[in-house]
This record gives C-alpha cells, sequence and structure tokens, in this order.
C-alpha cells in the first residue's frame, strides 16, 4: 500500500518526536553499497493494532505514522545478482541492547514475502544463550525464515585477545575482528583454532560512521544445517557487521545456504550494512551489568 500526502501533513508528520530514529536509518551508507535517492516513495504497513511491537516498543499506530515519511516500511534497490530488484524493509529497535537495523520483508517485484519468526526476544547479555562452553560469546537476539532457510541474529562478546591484542580498536583489521568473534563462535567443546577451522573468511573491510569503526566480513561455514542434509558440498553462507561499546564486540549475523546466495545474498547485505548501535535510553543494560544475573 502507498501512501501519498500533501505537504502540509508531511512536514507536519516530519515533526514527530520519535521520527528521528528512523530518519537516521534511512541514511545508511557503505563503501560498495547505494541507498536509495532522496525522491523514492516511501511505503508504509498497513497496520489496525495499536498495541506496541514485542521488540521496540512503539504502537503500530505510530510504525504507520513513521512510514508516510520514514523508511519503516521502505523500498531499497538491491544491487547484485539480482540486478534492479528491490525489496521492501522495516527498522527492528532493540532498546534493551541499544541497536537497530532493517529486516527484508517483501521483494515486489517477484511477489515473494519473507515469513520471519522471532525465535529469541532481545535480552541482556547476562541471560543470553552462550554460543561457546567459555559462555563469552552469547546471542542476544534471533529471527528465523524456516520456509527459505534465512537467520538474523545478534550476538554480543569480549573480544578475543589472541587476535585483538590492542585497546585501541581504530587499529584493529576486520579480518582480526572476524577471526575474534569466530573462534568463540561454537557449541562443540574444541580449540579456538578447530573453530576457525570451520569458517573460511572470504573477505572483510572496514567502514567508518559517524566515527566509529563498523567492521564486514563475508565468510563460510562448513558445516551441515540440518541433520538431513549429508552432502559436505552445502553449507551456510554468511555476512556480518560489527562494532565495539563498553568493552564489548555486538555483531549482526544475516545466512542463508550456500545455494540460495545468489538470490538471498544481496537482501542479506543491505541488512547488515544497516545495522547502527543507538545512544543509549534508559532501557539500556550494558553488558558488563550484573553478570551473573540469569533472568
Amino acid at each position: 500500500m502507498e501512501t501519498v500526502l500533501s505537504p502540509s501533513h508531511s512536514r507536519a508528520i516530519s515533526n514527530h518526536p520519535k521520527l528521528s530514529l528512523f530518519r537516521d536509518q534511512a541514511k545508511i551508507s557503505s563503501s560498495n553499497q547505494k541507498i536509495c535517492n532522496s525522491n523514492k516513495k516511501f511505503v508504509a504497513c498497513c497496520c489496525e493494532s495499536s498495541e506496541p511491537t514485542s521488540q521496540n516498543g512503539f504502537c503500530r499506530r505510530d510504525i504507520v505514522l513513521f512510514g508516510f515519511a520514514a523508511s519503516v516500511a521502505t523500498v531499497f534497490p538491491v544491487e547484485g545478482s539480482v540486478a534492479d530488484e528491490e525489496i521492501k524493509m522495516a527498522p527492528i529497535v532493540d532498546d534493551l541492547n541499544a541497536y537497530s537495523y532493517l529486516i527484508p520483508l517483501e521483494m515486489p517485484s517477484k511477489n515473494f514475502s519473507f515469513k520471519w519468526v522471532e525465535s529469541r526476544k532481545p535480552e541482556r547479555y547476562s541471560s543470553a544463550a552462550p554460543l561457546s562452553p567459555n559462555a563469552r560469546l552469547r546471542i542476544v537476539a534471533e529471527r528465523v525464515d524456516f520456509f527459505d532457510n534465512l537467520i538474523l541474529s545478534v550476538t554480543i562478546g569480549p573480544p578475543n585477545p589472541i587476535f585483538l591484542k590492542s585497546n585501541d580498536k581504530s587499529t584493529w583489521e576486520a579480518k582480526d575482528v572476524a577471526d575474534s568473534v569466530l573462534s568463540d563462535k561454537s557449541a562443540l567443546r574444541v580449540t579456538s583454532s578447530q573453530r576457525m577451522a570451520e569458517s573460511s573468511v572470504l573477505d572483510a573491510h572496514t567502514s567508518e560512521i559517524n566515527g566509529e569503526p563498523y567492521w564486514y566480513y563475508e565468510y563460510l561455514v562448513r558445516k551441515s544445517p540440518t541433520k538431513t542434509v549429508t552432502d559436505s558440498s552445502i553449507f551456510r553462507h554468511y555476512v556480518a557487521a560489527s562494532v565495539e561499546r563498553d568493552g564489548f564486540l555486538y555483531t549482526l549475523n544475516a545466512s542463508t545456504l550456500n545455494k540460495q546466495w545468489d538470490m538471498m545474498g544481496p537482501v542479506l547485505e543491505k541488512t547488515v550494512a544497516s545495522f547502527r548501535l543507538l545512544p543509549p535510553t534508559e532501557n539500556y543494560v550494558p553488558p558488563y551489568k550484573d553478570p551473573w544475573r540469569f533472568w
């Protein structure tokens, strides 16, 4: 559903106090991606309920309001193997951990809709599920599209000093950040080197956004995604973005099966490029707070 507003209505909505957050989301940029021009039409989701959403605390009525003048559900061009394809996206905001990103909703030209399920609601680092026996890296939120085998997850964990020896994050290389995150990403009792052997980093680069370094990397995981898959050539293809705050790395991972990468890869790259830390609010819980608390 597209909505066209008069200039006076547009000006009135643009002054809404919550709109600035989503306006920032619409200005996402990276060195190898283009964001749609300002004259692109914005598309709003049609919602009836005024109940707050489970993750961002905004009521659905507000989401419709934002959609008229901001990129709550915005059509972005996606480049790559799906050239000139457009994708409808909406913001996900986690106030508890103070970050946001854009989630894909539809590819209108292909009549394709994503079927996301919130498999893990946002939770504080101290109560989040660990991804390895040492419990350093923990998953604080996750969304899954079971039909299309897509996963979006956010993890938080301290830097691994084996790979990131300096306390000055401006000196960190993207490949070292990737190795730091991947070394702690395993549910098996194996060494860091064995965990890294499961993965191959294909590309890594750094971009500075609002004075903060963001590290982007693409990697493969050589493990069967399900017990029913026995072909060793089938693995998951990931793209991720990491950023440091309060001595911890916040990472958004997006993945699909390698055979689906040509279609889904550019979409997941767009999602990862939108990942941003937000100014903390009163709801923010830093990872170092109450590390003993598991509820």
